[in-house]
């Protein structure tokens, strides 16, 4: 007879997640009203324009925000997911762009809108290079160590009109999930946000979020989802160990 926890490694969880996630660890969110769209233009920030505009500049904001992921650790919501990975096969595809889930020990995460640690060639894009906490300025060594130009190289990251990779496949994966986890995040990015539509109607589905009325207004939750309001360093360790308990009763 196979074991309770074999049995649930047959079960796929599905965490979906987004910058609320992260704000334990001290990164900020984009559309709270603190939140970095309120502090800067997106438009010369995150978009193809805005960089070939002013490379330098953007450069320099992503750099920060680089430098600050590189800073943080992972919170209770990120150790808490990973750990389901001892007794269930788990994905996460998430809306952000740091490393937290990676470093937290989570091994399959599916990035949407790309790595804040990695850079890319404009001349070769499929040449991309992990930079981790490295600074780059002018007189400094791009990554492939010839000299720093920031119009040659662009952060691995996914701006407003350009193609979301790995679409198809989150979609998949969120169709096959028993249980599904929307944690952090308002659902306000297409396309993104309408993946979870692709949860089946038997699934078990969750949304932790500080603000969830944000995601019900966007209208991207299919049907029976539990919505919690709250913290997600508290409240995804809570639903985890629900979880985890239920496979020992």
């Amino acid at each position: 007879m196979p074991s309770q926890t074999s049995k649930a490694k047959l079960e796929k969880i599905v965490v979906f997640s987004g910058a609320g996630i992260s704000a334990a660890s001290g990164l900020p969110t984009f559309r709270d009203n603190d939140g970095l769209w309120q502090k800067y233009d997106v438009y010369q920030l995150a978009t193809p324009e805005g960089f070939a505009a002013n490379p330098s500049l953007v450069h320099q904001f992503y750099q920060s925000r680089r430098l600050a992921a590189a800073k943080a650790t992972p919170n209770a919501a990120h150790v808490a997911i990973a750990a389901l990975e001892q007794h269930y096969k788990v994905v996460v595809i998430t809306q952000n762009v740091d490393n937290l889930h990676e470093r937290a020990g989570s091994t399959e995460v599916i990035h949407l809108h790309g790595k804040l640690n990695e850079m890319r060639m404009l001349a070769k894009p499929d040449t991309i290079f992990d930079v981790g906490d490295t600074e780059f300025s002018l007189g400094s060594r791009a990554p492939d160590g010839s000299m720093w130009q920031p119009e040659n190289w662009r952060p691995n990251i996914v701006w407003f009109g350009e193609a979301v990779p790995n679409l198809m496949l989150a979609s998949e994966h969120i169709s096959e999930a028993s249980k599904v986890l929307v944690v952090g995040s308002s659902l306000q990015v297409e396309p993104a946000a309408s993946l979870l539509l692709s949860a089946k109607a038997s699934a078990e589905k969750h949304l932790i979020d500080k603000h969830p009325g944000q995601a019900a207004k966007a209208n991207k939750l299919s049907q029976g989802f539990h919505i919690q309001q709250g913290d997600a360093a508290i409240l995804v360790p809570q639903l985890v160990n629900q979880w985890l308990m239920l496979l020992s009763s």
